[in-house]
């Protein structure tokens, strides 16, 4: 479709938008100096993109189908998918899920929402490229709330998925698909994404193992952002050796990924089976407390604790008060930002990476086309973001930001001092599917997506027929320790039992 001249009438209505005066006269003359430009941009506009070398190289692609329920009893899978890698490499024989917003060439992906129902991706997703040449096969794509904006996994456009251990609770989500699916036994690996919490609340929940990588160490490029200073994605697994097999393949430098800097990678397998005697364990005070925190979750917590200081770790109850309210800091980050990728087409703008011009206009065309969304979580985060948008301009965003170094320097002077930080992933079990949403989930994983520090979640125990979820929180780039706390736990218990 070639590129048209903006009419006169447009000009003006835009003019007026944007609170400037256009007279007819200046109108013609802009149009006049677009002549030219119009050319050019339709240029642009014809000339095609080369896939990348992993599309080019694993064509081996089945689009698939919708599960039945037989095959998908949890409503966790969106589609079963055929996408197969090279014939070895790390990955070899490990069966791959990924969140419906990771993009995979030729395979649509809705980001959970009406919205882009029928959106199909040019590309694959740095990390997929990453996975498929280390031998993957890559088997599902997987529900998720509404464009990744709830915490409960049940907002998705197909409907609630539901938790395995007891169907009428929460998964947890948003990443709801990424932990109920790993109680299939065909699929050993899945990937979720967090920016409040998204990796850690259906780990804890469904009863999974679930890595938020430091901010950075995995590349975001082809995954739908929320705001790319809080973009995070990481592995899930039914254990931490699939955890740091996958770290090991998707982390790593991305020249494309505009979210990275400097991005120092480990060994994440040779730390498993390490003794942990002598590593300090900083249990956070402030992350037993909040309201609505169980006894029991706290307790089953407490136990774990216990185990890991029999396993030689050295324990220690530390305070930071600021850590009570510390996951607020998520809200003027992720209402504006989210707000303004929405009028940006889920591209954002002013950076060097690589942008998905057929996502850009996929969501630009049916907005305009369609009611959004019917989520409250996704009315709510667009309505109060632009309002905070048009009402401060954009102060309050800037303000959250100039802020986290002050929150993070805080988390970092106690990490100084221990090698991890411990508390509940969630200050309580699995909420009923029935009941309303609400953001209480978060109060202990969001503050380390504003404050990019690793967080590792591992199931500790049951309670009420539902499990419960041990976070660990580590040193920048040190993921590795909390995966070595994580495996020495996991060894030395059944935590079904606990």
């Amino acid at each position: 479709m070639a590129i048209e001249q903006p009419r006169k009438e447009d000009l003006k209505r835009i003019a007026n938008e944007l609170h400037f005066e256009l007279s007819d006269a200046e109108a013609d003359a802009i149009g006049a100096m677009l002549v030219p430009t119009i050319a050019f941009l339709d240029r642009i506009d014809q000339t095609p993109i080369e896939p990348s070398p992993s599309v080019r190289r694993y064509r081996e692609r089945d689009a698939g189908r919708r599960p039945t329920r037989e095959e998908d009893p949890l409503n966790a899978v969106t589609r079963k998918i055929r996408v197969k890698g090279a014939p070895s490499g790390k990955l070899k024989g490990k069966r791959i899920g990924v969140k419906e917003s990771v993009a995979l060439a030729e395979i649509p992906i809705s980001g959970g929402s009406h919205i882009l129902d029928g959106f199909v991706a040019d590309d694959d997703a740095t990390i997929v490229s990453r996975m498929l040449g280390e031998g993957a096969e890559i088997v599902a794509t997987l529900a998720m709330d509404d464009f990744a904006l709830s915490g409960t996994g049940t907002t998705s456009a197909q409907g609630p998925t539901q938790n395995p251990h007891r169907p009428e609770y929460c998964a947890g989500g948003s990443s709801c698909g990424s932990g109920a699916a790993l109680s299939y036994d065909w699929i050993d690996i899945t990937i979720g994404t967090d920016q409040g919490g998204s990796i850690r609340i259906p780990a804890s929940w469904s009863g999974v193992v679930g890595i938020k990588p430091t901010y950075g160490l995995v590349p975001y490029t082809g995954v739908m952002s929320i705001d790319p200073s809080l973009d995070h994605v990481g592995p899930m697994a039914r254990n931490v050796s699939d955890i740091a097999l996958a770290l090991e393949v998707i982390a790593g430098k991305d020249p494309a990924d505009f979210r990275q800097q400097e991005v120092p990678v480990q060994a994440y397998r040779e730390v498993l089976g390490k003794a942990v005697k002598g590593l300090r364990l900083g249990i956070l005070k402030e992350g037993f407390t909040h309201p609505g925190a169980q006894d029991d979750v706290n307790a089953a917590v407490n136990k774990a604790i216990s185990q890991l200081q029999r396993l030689g770790a050295q324990v220690e109850e530390v305070s930071i008060p600021d850590h009570r309210e510390a996951w607020q800091f998520l809200w003027p980050i992720v209402l504006e930002g989210m707000a303004a990728f929405a009028r940006g087409n889920l591209q954002g703008r002013h950076h060097t990476g690589r942008y998905d011009a057929s996502l850009a206009e996929y969501f630009g065309a049916a907005r305009l086309k369609q009611t959004v969304t019917q989520a409250i979580t996704v009315k709510f985060m667009l309505g109060a973001g632009e309002y905070l948008h048009q009402r401060y301009h954009g102060r309050l965003y800037a303000k959250g930001q100039n802020l986290r170094g002050g929150l993070r320097a805080k988390y970092d002077a106690m990490l100084q001092k221990f090698d991890a930080l411990v508390m509940p992933t969630t200050p309580m079990k699995a909420q009923r599917r029935d009941e309303p949403a609400r953001y209480t989930m978060v109060t202990n994983t969001a503050p380390f997506d504003v404050t990019g520090h690793p967080g590792l979640s591992i199931p500790c125990g049951m309670s009420q027929g539902l499990p419960i979820g041990l976070m660990m929180i580590g040193r920048h780039f040190d993921d590795a320790t909390l995966l070595q706390l994580g495996f020495a736990y996991e060894q030395s218990v059944d935590w079904r039992k606990n």
